[in-house]
Protein backbone atom coordinates (compact mmCIF):
# COMPACT_ATOMS: atom_id res chain seq x y z
CA UNK A 1 0.00 0.00 0.00
CA UNK A 2 2.83 2.40 0.88
CA UNK A 3 4.55 1.68 -2.45
CA UNK A 4 1.39 2.42 -4.43
CA UNK A 5 0.79 5.64 -2.51
CA UNK A 6 4.41 6.77 -2.94
CA UNK A 7 4.37 5.95 -6.68
CA UNK A 8 1.10 7.85 -7.11
CA UNK A 9 2.48 10.85 -5.21
CA UNK A 10 5.62 10.96 -7.37
CA UNK A 11 3.56 10.67 -10.57
CA UNK A 12 1.29 13.56 -9.53
CA UNK A 13 4.31 15.68 -8.66
CA UNK A 14 5.92 14.95 -12.02
CA UNK A 15 2.75 15.81 -13.96
CA UNK A 16 2.22 19.10 -12.12
CA UNK A 17 5.90 20.04 -12.53
CA UNK A 18 5.72 19.33 -16.26
CA UNK A 19 2.49 21.27 -16.77
CA UNK A 20 3.79 24.34 -14.93
CA UNK A 21 6.94 24.34 -17.06
CA UNK A 22 4.84 24.35 -20.23
CA UNK A 23 2.82 27.40 -19.15
CA UNK A 24 5.85 29.58 -18.45
CA UNK A 25 6.09 32.70 -20.64
CA UNK A 26 9.20 34.82 -20.70
CA UNK A 27 8.84 38.48 -21.61
CA UNK A 28 11.86 40.77 -21.52
CA UNK A 29 10.65 43.91 -23.27
CA UNK A 30 12.07 46.16 -20.54
CA UNK A 31 15.55 44.63 -20.97
CA UNK A 32 15.78 45.33 -24.68
CA UNK A 33 17.92 48.30 -25.77
CA UNK A 34 16.40 51.43 -27.34
CA UNK A 35 18.08 50.53 -30.64
CA UNK A 36 16.43 47.07 -30.71
CA UNK A 37 13.80 46.37 -33.38
CA UNK A 38 10.12 46.55 -32.46
CA UNK A 39 7.76 43.59 -32.56
CA UNK A 40 9.37 41.22 -30.07
CA UNK A 41 8.19 40.41 -26.54
CA UNK A 42 11.29 38.31 -25.90
CA UNK A 43 14.82 38.50 -27.30
CA UNK A 44 17.90 36.51 -26.34
CA UNK A 45 20.36 37.77 -28.96
CA UNK A 46 20.58 40.28 -31.78
CA UNK A 47 22.86 39.39 -34.65
CA UNK A 48 24.34 42.51 -36.25
CA UNK A 49 25.21 41.53 -39.85
CA UNK A 50 27.02 44.80 -40.68
CA UNK A 51 29.70 44.11 -38.08
CA UNK A 52 29.25 40.32 -37.79
CA UNK A 53 28.71 40.55 -34.04
CA UNK A 54 26.04 39.71 -31.48
CA UNK A 55 24.35 41.48 -28.60
CA UNK A 56 23.21 39.37 -25.63
CA UNK A 57 20.14 41.10 -24.17
CA UNK A 58 19.98 39.51 -20.67
CA UNK A 59 23.55 40.56 -19.81
CA UNK A 60 23.64 43.64 -22.09
CA UNK A 61 26.85 42.46 -23.70
CA UNK A 62 28.25 42.70 -27.19
CA UNK A 63 29.90 39.53 -28.45
CA UNK A 64 32.43 39.98 -31.22
CA UNK A 65 35.31 38.05 -32.73
CA UNK A 66 38.84 39.28 -32.06
CA UNK A 67 41.90 37.28 -33.15
CA UNK A 68 39.82 34.11 -33.51
CA UNK A 69 38.25 34.36 -30.02
CA UNK A 70 34.86 35.59 -28.89
CA UNK A 71 35.01 38.66 -26.66
CA UNK A 72 32.20 39.76 -24.34
CA UNK A 73 31.97 43.46 -23.56
CA UNK A 74 29.45 46.14 -22.56
CA UNK A 75 30.65 48.19 -25.54
CA UNK A 76 31.82 47.55 -29.06
CA UNK A 77 35.55 47.70 -29.83
CA UNK A 78 37.01 50.91 -31.27
CA UNK A 79 37.07 49.45 -34.81
CA UNK A 80 33.25 49.72 -34.77
CA UNK A 81 33.11 53.22 -33.26
CA UNK A 82 31.40 54.60 -36.38
CA UNK A 83 28.69 51.94 -36.42
CA UNK A 84 25.18 53.28 -35.81
CA UNK A 85 23.16 50.75 -33.79
CA UNK A 86 19.92 52.60 -34.52
CA UNK A 87 20.28 52.33 -38.31
CA UNK A 88 21.97 48.95 -38.69
CA UNK A 89 19.81 45.88 -39.23
CA UNK A 90 19.29 43.55 -36.26
CA UNK A 91 18.28 39.90 -36.53
CA UNK A 92 16.54 38.45 -33.46
CA UNK A 93 17.88 35.05 -32.46
CA UNK A 94 16.28 33.18 -29.58
CA UNK A 95 18.60 30.29 -28.98
CA UNK A 96 21.23 29.42 -26.45
CA UNK A 97 24.76 30.69 -27.16
CA UNK A 98 23.78 32.01 -30.59
CA UNK A 99 27.34 32.94 -31.46
CA UNK A 100 28.20 29.23 -31.73
CA UNK A 101 26.22 29.30 -35.01
CA UNK A 102 28.22 32.23 -36.37
CA UNK A 103 29.26 30.55 -39.63
CA UNK A 104 25.62 29.75 -40.44
CA UNK A 105 24.34 33.16 -39.29
CA UNK A 106 26.92 35.01 -41.38
CA UNK A 107 25.72 33.20 -44.52
CA UNK A 108 22.01 33.18 -43.68
CA UNK A 109 21.77 36.84 -42.63
CA UNK A 110 24.49 38.29 -44.86
CA UNK A 111 21.76 39.63 -47.15
CA UNK A 112 20.84 42.14 -44.41
CA UNK A 113 24.20 43.92 -44.52
CA UNK A 114 23.70 47.62 -45.28
CA UNK A 115 19.89 47.27 -44.92
CA UNK A 116 18.36 50.36 -43.28
CA UNK A 117 14.87 51.34 -42.18
CA UNK A 118 14.15 48.82 -39.43
CA UNK A 119 11.87 50.49 -36.86
CA UNK A 120 13.50 50.62 -33.43
CA UNK A 121 12.09 50.75 -29.91
CA UNK A 122 13.16 54.35 -29.26
CA UNK A 123 10.86 55.68 -31.99
CA UNK A 124 7.94 53.33 -31.29
CA UNK A 125 4.57 54.61 -30.08
CA UNK A 126 3.63 51.14 -28.82
CA UNK A 127 2.97 51.43 -25.04
CA UNK A 128 4.65 48.05 -24.46
CA UNK A 129 8.01 49.72 -25.05
CA UNK A 130 7.47 52.67 -22.70
CA UNK A 131 9.12 50.61 -19.92
CA UNK A 132 12.44 50.54 -21.78
CA UNK A 133 14.87 52.80 -19.96
CA UNK A 134 15.39 56.02 -21.91
CA UNK A 135 12.27 55.70 -24.08
CA UNK A 136 10.88 59.18 -24.91
CA UNK A 137 7.47 58.17 -23.51
CA UNK A 138 9.10 56.46 -20.53
CA UNK A 139 7.12 55.31 -17.53
CA UNK A 140 7.55 52.86 -14.71
CA UNK A 141 6.95 49.16 -15.51
CA UNK A 142 3.85 49.07 -13.29
CA UNK A 143 2.27 52.03 -15.06
CA UNK A 144 2.91 50.57 -18.52
CA UNK A 145 1.41 47.28 -17.38
CA UNK A 146 -1.81 49.07 -16.38
CA UNK A 147 -1.93 50.93 -19.67
CA UNK A 148 -1.34 47.86 -21.82
CA UNK A 149 -3.46 45.42 -19.78
CA UNK A 150 -5.69 43.15 -21.86
CA UNK A 151 -8.54 43.91 -19.49
CA UNK A 152 -8.26 47.64 -19.97
CA UNK A 153 -11.24 49.06 -21.85
CA UNK A 154 -13.01 45.86 -22.86
CA UNK A 155 -15.74 45.92 -20.22
CA UNK A 156 -14.31 43.01 -18.28
CA UNK A 157 -12.22 44.91 -15.78
CA UNK A 158 -12.44 44.31 -12.06
CA UNK A 159 -13.25 47.78 -10.81
CA UNK A 160 -15.90 50.51 -10.93
CA UNK A 161 -18.70 48.32 -12.26
CA UNK A 162 -16.91 47.37 -15.48
CA UNK A 163 -17.21 43.65 -14.79
CA UNK A 164 -20.29 41.65 -13.90
CA UNK A 165 -22.51 43.80 -11.76
CA UNK A 166 -21.48 46.87 -9.87
CA UNK A 167 -20.99 45.46 -6.41
CA UNK A 168 -24.59 46.05 -5.28
CA UNK A 169 -27.31 43.51 -4.68
CA UNK A 170 -27.01 39.73 -4.40
CA UNK A 171 -23.70 37.96 -4.96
Amino acid sequence: MKKIFLTLLIAIGFVSFRSSAQVSINVNIGSQPLWGPVGYDHVDYYYLPDIESYYYVPKRQFIYMDNGRWNFSVSLPSRYSGYDLYNGYKVVINSRDAYHNFDNDRVRYGKYKKVKGQKVIKYSDDPRYYVVKGHPHGMSPGQAKKMYSKENGNGKGKGHGAGKGNGKGKH
